[in-house]
């Protein structure tokens, strides 16, 4: 599966849904480290984007995007509609990052 038949929408344009498999859903938690979240917090200091930060949450979401596609190809996906993010603090410095969707088989029009 390619991420051109990943979607935020509830339709692929040229394709229809043939059949609906189901919610697949890709989990990260991830905390930061000791190094990074001093790094982070010297980069407060001057202002601007944290990059450190942007490039850890980047990389989280990432692997909760490409969890979910692995979710969705073993359910014999060929697509995911409505996909979405969410993110939780499960305790101080820990977040669990989750990228969700609808599982399904397109073929096109």
């Amino acid at each position: 599966m390619t991420h051109d038949f990943t979607t935020t929408a509830f339709t692929l344009d040229g394709y229809k849904i043939t059949r609906n498999l189901g919610m697949v859903r890709g989990i990260i938690v991830r905390s930061r480290s000791i190094f990074g979240t001093i790094g982070a917090s010297l980069q407060t200091i001057v202002g601007g984007n944290i990059t450190l930060l942007t490039d850890l949450c980047e990389k989280t979401r990432n692997d909760a995007f490409e969890k979910m596609i692995n979710h969705a190809m073993m359910m014999g996906a060929n697509a995911v509609i409505g996909v979405r993010y969410d993110a939780t603090e499960v305790m101080q410095g820990v977040t669990e990052v989750l990228c969700y969707g609808t599982a399904v088989v397109v073929d096109k029009e």
